[in-house]
């Protein structure tokens, strides 16, 4: 594709590790497909960017990484809080906010300079609109979670159902949305529940979407057609599912260098996977963003080990205590779990882990990247939601595709997760792994990872939007050019 021909695409993700991910990936689809791609990254993030495209770039495909600089001090952050996983209380994620939209003219100055023709950005930057349309090019949104989740909570805050009921957890079903789903108001984030500063953002999102040239989806049409069509049709938006985009990475290194340094060998990993039986492991982790108290870890550990099942566990290091003096492991308990169970404390390669044939279940906070590498991978959950979306996403999982049981949390609580007592844990886990209800909930994950794959070849669903995609974006770029 000659160089005049080429459509040049800005990626600019928020700064957090479950939106950067997927966005690094879509910039690589792209670029795979004959795009430019060029990602914005913070001076900070820059580095992982760079190791997470390397293949792709030494590959010869045109991807590369430029950065906009966060004015940490003018709103009073110190520097290195450049990562919304650093983000602690309210008021320093107002400050971040305000840091991030003053980026804007960095953001001018980029698209002056190198002329993209498109511009994808994350939900959480509504103001790009204005800064795309005042340069003419098209800006799409990045939500980085299904059409299930987006248009429910859109039903929600269209229609105020949670304002009709008499408590906290009578139940409700979601209006005008396909499927008769039932949420309660403690499942809800914040944001409907009570006026937030976070509620003008959701506000200022939506109206800003509505403005954009649409939506760009990380979920594939076969996984959730009917939510698909209700999100064009009924919400009127114009959407292309490209997804999965973890699909891109085809080899075990590409996997394990998606995000952060791994805490852990991933041949060490594999190795330790590589001699157990096949669906006899349960893999535990909550993302990067949930953080689980001490009497919470603790019994999560007597669970696993009461269980009696095989398991990895990633458990969040916290950087001011030694190792083997966290409080919250019983006693001995790696001694006695030494052969049953690996501990990984840090950053795990979870989509390596997950497509390991010895993994049959997955004990997930229900972040959208984490559901859907699942699904991918053909591994059914015990659903654990947090907080954001996640109660949406595992009605999903649970009502809708059938491929997961919940834990039994009832409360949306931001970052720290309602609490579950260890039989809870142990019960889940034993569900998701043994028995008929396992068995068929295995069988019916392993036919949506077939769908998903066969979504991302050539002719697939996926396939097919991104390639649309991409001519009508080059048909855009025609029109512009001949304005100017």
């Amino acid at each position: 594709m000659g160089e005049s021909h080429q459509v040049h695409i800005f990626f600019f993700p928020f700064m957090a590790s479950g939106h950067m991910i997927p966005m690094i990936d879509m910039a690589k689809l792209f670029a795979i497909r004959g795009c430019k791609s060029t990602l914005i990254a913070t001076p900070h993030d820059k580095p992982t960017f760079l190791k997470s495209i390397a293949k792709t770039k030494d590959d010869g495909f045109d991807i590369d990484v430029i950065t906009a600089t966060l004015p940490l001090k003018e709103v009073g952050l110190p520097e290195d809080c450049d990562n919304m996983n650093k983000v602690t209380t309210v008021e320093i994620r107002k400050q971040f906010f305000r840091a991030i939209k003053m980026l804007d003219q960095q953001l001018e100055r980029l698209i002056e300079k190198l002329a993209p023709n498109c511009l994808v950005s994350d939900m959480l930057l509504p103001w790009t609109t204005e800064i795309a349309a005042k340069w003419g090019i098209p800006r799409l949104v990045f939500h980085g979670t299904s059409a299930f989740s987006i248009a429910s909570m859109e039903c929600v805050r269209l229609y105020e159902p949670q304002k009709r009921v008499s408590c906290d957890s009578e139940p409700f079903v979601i209006p005008n949305f396909p499927g008769e789903i039932t949420m309660s108001r403690m499942q809800l984030p914040d944001v409907y529940r009570e006026e937030t500063e976070v509620t003008k953002l959701l506000n200022v999102m939506m109206e800003s979407e509505k403005r954009s040239f649409g939506v760009i989806m990380n979920s594939f049409y076969e996984l959730e057609p009917a939510y698909a069509d209700h999100y064009r049709t009924f919400l009127g938006r114009q959407s292309w599912f490209v997804g999965p985009l973890s699909l891109c990475n085809k080899e075990s290194e590409d996997k394990a260098h998606r995000g952060n340094q791994a805490s852990i060998d991933q041949h060490e990993c594999l190795k330790w996977l590589d001699s157990r039986q096949p669906n006899s492991v349960i893999y535990i982790c909550f993302g990067s963003m949930a953080n689980f108290n001490v009497p919470q870890l603790h019994e999560i550990a007597v669970g696993l080990e009461a269980s009696g099942q095989q398991f990895i566990w990633v458990v969040k290091k916290d950087p001011n205590v030694e190792e083997g003096k966290e409080e919250w492991l019983p006693d001995g308990y790696e001694s006695r779990i030494q052969n049953k169970g690996l501990i990984i404390r840090g950053w795990a390669p979870q989509v390596l882990i997950l497509d390991h044939e010895a993994i049959g279940g997955f004990v997930t906070h229900c972040g959208w990247n984490s559901t859907l590498e699942a699904i991918t991978a053909g591994v059914p959950m015990v659903t654990w939601p947090v907080e954001a979306e996640q109660f949406f996403n595992e009605k999903f999982v649970t009502q809708v595709l059938k491929v997961g049981v919940s834990i039994g949390v009832k409360q949306w609580v931001k970052q720290f997760g309602d609490s579950m007592k260890s039989e809870r844990v142990e019960d889940a886990v034993k569900r998701v792994l043994v028995g008929e209800e396992a068995e068929e909930m295995r069988r019916r994950a392993k036919a949506l990872a077939e769908m998903a794959r066969g979504a991302v070849e050539e002719g697939g669903s996926s396939w097919s939007d991104l390639g649309a995609l991409i001519q009508e974006l080059g048909q855009q770029r025609l029109a512009h050019n001949k304005k100017i």
